[in-house]
């Protein structure tokens, strides 16, 4: 028995299911990338066999050991990730499959955590996608993407936009594609994630959002049981938002115009998973951030400190939304005419 999937603009195809993810109702015969769970590859080295290790994370566990480590092992034709917790994925460098196994201490929805994050950001980057350590909600007909680092806002800010009826399409990495000139975020799943605090202001202590597993610290805000709505399919990108440090004062929150170098290098410093890929791949995702700061409209978000005006923050992305799509509407009736 197996399951079909559709995430990052990705076939999945699983022989479990996969908590946070809703079935498509077509089967792919080919999928883009298999799934094999409590598996490992016949023939080959194993999940827990030795190799050339090439990443160690700087972060350690309470336990004082590297929070991930990956290998490559088959003369390079398979890459081990390792986390502490003792779950372990094996990827083909094709990005075409990936086996994934956990200890009787962990659960699927531990190396689901893993797996809907940076295993597949991991996949994606392998198949030559250029992600952003992003956010995505859908404003009318375009998307718009928060980009930051770890607790900068990106998802404490897209929920916001989301409970303003807005369409959420991809939490914490954003996937794009490029064709014909414009850029495209792919839809990824109908869940965020949010830490205690963030969930606590958007939501409220009395309707506490579950978490995603014992060992995960996040909460999960499922979208459809909380009448969110969530993006299915690809939105072309209208606008960058560089989430950028808080302000004390009265002025904020306040949008700043970034030159196009400070835009490109920000999004250079925010691509996902970027220590992990080689100097050709980086070399052609620089030119396609290159392209991409030259189409696409970026600007600096400065919130305030005060994380009660967070709907303040919303309605001046919505006002600026507003105009933009009033000039681009101005613009297309002047050529036609």
């Amino acid at each position: 028995m197996s399951w079909s999937y559709s995430v990052f603009g990705l076939n999945l195809r699983a022989n479990r299911s996969i908590p946070g993810l809703e079935c498509v109702s077509a089967c792919f015969d080919t999928p883009d990338v298999e799934v094999c769970c409590q598996e490992s590859p016949d023939t080959r080295d194993s999940l827990e066999d030795g190799g050339r290790i090439t990443f160690t994370s700087s972060l350690l566990s309470e336990k004082g050991v590297p929070a991930l480590r990956i290998w490559e092992i088959d003369d390079g034709s398979l890459l081990r990730m390792h986390y502490a917790d003792g779950v372990n994925f094996l990827l083909e460098r094709t990005g075409n499959r990936i086996w994934a196994a956990w200890p009787d201490t962990s659960t699927i929805e531990d190396a689901a955590t893993y797996l809907l994050g940076p295993v597949l950001g991991f996949i994606l980057r392998l198949r030559g996608v250029t992600c952003l350590h992003a956010s995505a909600v859908a404003l009318g007909t375009v998307a718009v993407a928060f980009v930051g680092v770890e607790g900068a806002g990106k998802s404490t800010t897209a929920a916001a936009l989301a409970r303003r009826g807005h369409a959420v399409i991809s939490d914490d990495i954003v996937a794009l594609t490029e064709s014909g000139g414009n850029f495209f975020v792919n839809p990824a799943y109908p869940y965020m994630g949010l830490w205690a605090d963030s969930a606590s202001m958007l939501f409220g202590p009395a309707n506490s959002l579950p978490d995603f597993s014992p060992n995960y610290d996040k909460k999960q805000l499922l979208l459809s049981e909380n009448r969110l709505r969530f993006q299915e399919k690809p939105t072309s990108l209208g606008a960058i938002y560089l989430l950028g440090e808080r302000i004390a004062d009265d002025s904020g929150p306040r949008v700043e115009q970034p030159s196009k170098q400070e835009s490109l290098l920000a999004l250079v410093t925010n691509t996902y998973l970027t220590n992990l890929i080689d100097a050709k791949t980086r070399a052609k995702e620089f030119e396609l951030l290159g392209r991409l700061v030259r189409s696409v409209p970026i600007v600096r978000l400065r919130p305030h400190q005060d994380a009660s005006r967070i709907d303040r923050l919303c309605e001046l992305i919505e006002r600026r939304h507003m105009t933009n799509e009033a000039e681009r509407s101005r613009s297309v009736a002047g050529h036609v005419a």
